[in-house]
């Protein structure tokens, strides 16, 4: 792990122009640029918003910021999870020719989605602001739990994106398993509408995304400090998938070139 951060240092500016690529990037091309980091949040938050309630059997009070508080956040981890499985593989060019820490390019993408996701946060403080819900001082713990989604991100990417490589199949499993994580997280429901004995409750209250989710909740929506706890360790769970997701990256580069 020394060297992962004596590398960061010492390509700082590799790295911060990566992750402004990765940004650019992201809608190169398109007429409405960075807007899309609002529209295509809000066009997914409004067809859940219409269709959902109906098929929960009522409308959740304040279900549009239910919806909007769990979306983004959702939406960053499901951006730097794809981004990264692929970023090894889709710059096959560079890592044969140029010499660099090849870890540059999954914390780019992490680190770029990141930064999407504080823009989108503009998004959430309008319609917390627009409901009549508003925003309280707790809204600044949101960038630390930013950090720990990061962190579980990049721990996830790390394994992934070197995996990608030599197994041609695994964007197709890892498209397949962020949709089922999807609806295995209270970001479309709530989970106290299951009972605490069965096993789908106790299965979605072991995924970490939800702890992440109700932390954001708690900070944006529900004007309350977050479970410390959880949160806790669910950041000790991040560590270590850094850790681990990066020693098996380093252990895999060694073949990138002759399986690119």
């Amino acid at each position: 792990m020394t060297n992962l951060f004596k590398n960061l240092y010492k390509y700082r500016e590799l790295l911060k122009t990566n992750i402004k690529k990765d940004i650019r990037g992201r809608y190169k091309g398109s007429f409405l640029g960075v807007l899309w980091s609002f529209i295509n949040p809000l066009l997914q938050v409004v067809v859940y918003w219409i269709v959902f309630p109906y098929l929960m059997g009522g409308a959740m009070e304040n279900y549009l910021i239910y919806l909007i508080t769990g979306l983004i956040p959702w939406n960053f981890f499901l951006t730097a999870i794809t981004g990264g499985t692929t970023c090894i593989k889709g710059n096959a060019g560079i890592v044969n020719k140029v010499y660099f820490p090849r870890e540059i390019l999954p914390i780019s993408v992490v680190a770029s989605s990141l930064v999407n996701f504080f823009i989108s946060c503009l998004i959430i403080m309008v319609f917390l602001l627009g409901s009549g819900v508003g925003i309280s001082y707790h809204i600044i713990l949101v960038p630390v739990i930013a950090i720990v989604e990061a962190t579980l991100a990049l721990g996830l990417v790390f394994i992934l994106s070197a995996v990608d490589v030599y197994i041609q199949d695994l964007e197709n499993i890892v498209q397949f398993i962020l949709s089922m994580m999807m609806y295995g997280t209270p970001i479309l429901y709530q989970l106290s509408q299951f009972s605490p004995e069965s096993t789908l409750y106790k299965f979605v209250s072991l995924n970490p995304m939800t702890t992440i989710i109700n932390c954001y909740r708690d900070a944006f929506m529900y004007h309350q400090w977050i479970d410390w706890k959880s949160l806790g360790l669910v950041f000790l769970l991040s560590i270590v998938l850094v850790i681990v997701g990066y020693s098996l990256f380093r252990k895999l580069e060694k073949g990138f070139a002759e399986q690119l």
